[in-house]
Parts: C-alpha cells; structure tokens; sequence
C-alpha cells in the first residue's frame, strides 16, 4: 500500500516563489479585479432606483436587504471603484508593459491544454457570478435582477482580459474563451432564475502528483511552478473539474442526508506543453517527448454541498457557501484514455492511494 506522502505537501506548502507570469495566472489574478468593476458599474445604475430603506425589525449586516440600500451601494461602488483602477495599473505595469503592442487579434487556442483552461474558464465565471449575484442581493436587488447582473459581471470579469490579451503580440483574444466564459455565467443565471439556487454546481480540486526527474520534470517545475499556490493556479495535469448535482434539491421530500451529492469531474495527464510535449529552451535545445502521451482522466465521485449544512449563524452559512466551489476529499473513480480504470479511495492533494482495477 502506498503511503500518504504528506511531506510532499509541506514542502510545496513551503513554497516562496511565486511566479506572477503565465496567461492564466495573471487571468485568475484579474478576476476579482474584473467582477469588482462589474458591480461597480451596476450599483451606480442601481441610484436611479428607489434607495430608501427602513427595517422593520432587527437584522444582521449581512442580510440582504429588502430593497435598494443606498449606503451599500454606495460602500459597494467606492471599495471596487479604487480596487479595479489601482488592479488594473499593477496588471498593465507588471505584466502587459514588458511585451509590444499589436493591432487586435484573435489567436486560436480551442485545443490547448486538453481543454483544461477552458474548463477554467467556465468554472471561473460560474463562480463569479454566483458571489456577484449574492452582492447584488445584499445590496436590495430581487433575485431576477441579480441573477442577470450576476451572469453578466461573471463573463465581463473573465472575458475583458480578452481585449488586453488580443492587443498584446505575445497572445491574442480568444474566442473559445469567450464562449467558456458565457457558458459558465448563464449556467449560474439560468439556475438562479429558475429555482432560485443551484442544484447544479461547478467546483474544481487538486490533486498533487511528482513529477519524474530530469527534463520533464524541469519542464513542469517551469510551466506550473513548485509552489501549492501556483499549482492551484495553473498546473494542468493536477487541477480537475467538477460538476456536482444534489438530489435533494430535486426531491423535497428527502429528509437524510441532504448535504450528499453525486459528481462527475474530468482532468488531463503527461501534458509538457499547450498542444504538443514538444518545446524549445532559452538556449534553442529541442526536446521531443512525444512519445509521452497526453491524455484525459473522467471521474465520478460522492461530494458534499455545503450550503445544504445548517449553520447557526448567518455568517457561518456566508462561509460554507462562499467555499462551496472546493470539492472536498471523496471517493473516487478514473477512467482514463490510457485505458486504465483506477480507485482513489480519498481523491484530494497528495492524498495518493490509487487501487488500479484495470491498467
């Protein structure tokens, strides 16, 4: 039986370096600079509205209001306002001023990374527009209003980094990424509308493997960093996407058991490089592991929807639902395009017990 190698994880979590450069970092970076100007925008229309606002009885700050509270729109508007110009001048200083200008330009990475970006793409502007909605609503919105806003800041957030991505020479804009982006935010609007919460809900973990020593190893140190922080962020053959269904939530009547939920996830391995295992070093050496093969991992698991766990305090039920993205340790089953079929018995970091039930 193969140990829990725990160590590892200490020492990724003993990481200092934490490299700021890399497509999809620095869009993980934007994000919360985005949604924050997204909401800022709204709640400045939301002054056209009715911004009287009385309580009738005893409430907690964090409760949504009733209707439209101009002193939260106000503290809403002024906290993203300065946050989103000061993020966007530490964005455009440390990262788009070391690379030319170009004329607008659209580059077509749809099959980079065995989708896995993309995948990040739609999880990060569900998620996105779920905490904006829930923004919207505290500050007195209904729930169709936020649902709509909420979409639309989840896909501006992730999809304006576009426009300085297609006018710098070093990228360009991306239409696969766009459509992630839509996808995404209309799947947490479609369900806030409809019911009014998401029975349906997308969530991503990570799974911490060692790398093999000597090239390939160099190349991954490289690309996806040392750090925990940095694997989080941008280690392709670790992160793994979920889509989580509670059926509590589509049955009433259940009284057991109503944090239980089924999900299926998907992943990739031995990816070196965005399309090929193929790259080129600073020196202009070549190195050709194409006889490594790329592949993709599907997964079914049990997983637990936090919101459905009975806090006693409103500001508990803030925090399960704001960590409810994070699919937790769970049994799982892979199967791969290696043509293996492999039992994790806890599915989470380097937690790493694997049962191979065909190789």
């Amino acid at each position: 039986m193969t140990k829990i190698k725990f160590s590892n994880f200490i020492m990724l979590l003993k990481g200092k370096q934490i490299s700021c450069f890399g497509r999809h970092q620095k869009l993980w970076i934007h994000i919360v600079l985005m949604a924050l100007m997204c909401i800022q925008c709204f709640c400045s229309t939301a002054f056209a509205q009715d911004t009287t606002f009385h309580f009738r009885k005893k409430t907690s700050i964090l409760d949504y209001s009733p209707r439209l509270n101009k002193y939260r729109i106000g503290a809403v508007s002024g906290t993203i306002g300065a946050a989103y110009i000061g993020g966007m001048v530490y964005l455009n200083h440390e990262w788009y001023a070391q690379y030319p200008k170009s004329k607008f330009h659209f580059f077509n990475d749809a099959a980079e990374w065995n989708q896995i970006d993309k995948c990040g793409h739609i999880t990060g502007s569900y998620v996105e527009a779920q905490y904006a909605y829930h923004i919207y609503r505290w500050a007195g919105m209904n729930r169709m209003q936020a649902a709509g806003y909420g979409a639309l800041s989840g896909f501006l957030a992730q999809s304006s980094i576009e426009i300085l991505d297609g006018f710098s020479s070093k990228w360009g804009a991306s239409w696969s990424d766009i459509g992630a982006n839509a996808f995404g935010s209309l799947l947490a609007m479609s369900q806030n509308m409809a019911w009014g919460e998401q029975r349906i809900q997308l969530k991503m973990s990570l799974h911490l493997v060692d790398y093999p020593r000597g090239d390939l190893g160099n190349r991954a140190n490289e690309l996806f960093g040392t750090s925990v922080f940095e694997k989080i962020l941008k280690d392709y053959n670790n992160i793994n996407f979920w889509l989580s269904v509670n059926p509590a939530r589509f049955n009433p009547n259940q009284k057991h058991a109503k944090w239980l939920s089924i999900a299926v996830g998907y992943g990739a391995g031995n990816l070196y490089g965005g399309f090929e295992n193929k790259w080129t070093d600073k020196q202009g050496n070549v190195y050709d592991y194409s006889s490594v093969k790329r592949y993709r991992k599907f997964f079914i698991s049990l997983d637990y929807d936090l919101t459905q766990i009975k806090a006693r305090t409103r500001f508990g039920r803030m925090v399960l639902g704001a960590l409810n993205w994070i699919k937790l340790p769970a049994p799982a089953i892979e199967f791969n395009t290696l043509g293996q079929v492999v039992f994790h018995p806890c599915f989470f970091l380097n937690m790493e017990m694997p049962i191979y039930l065909k190789k």
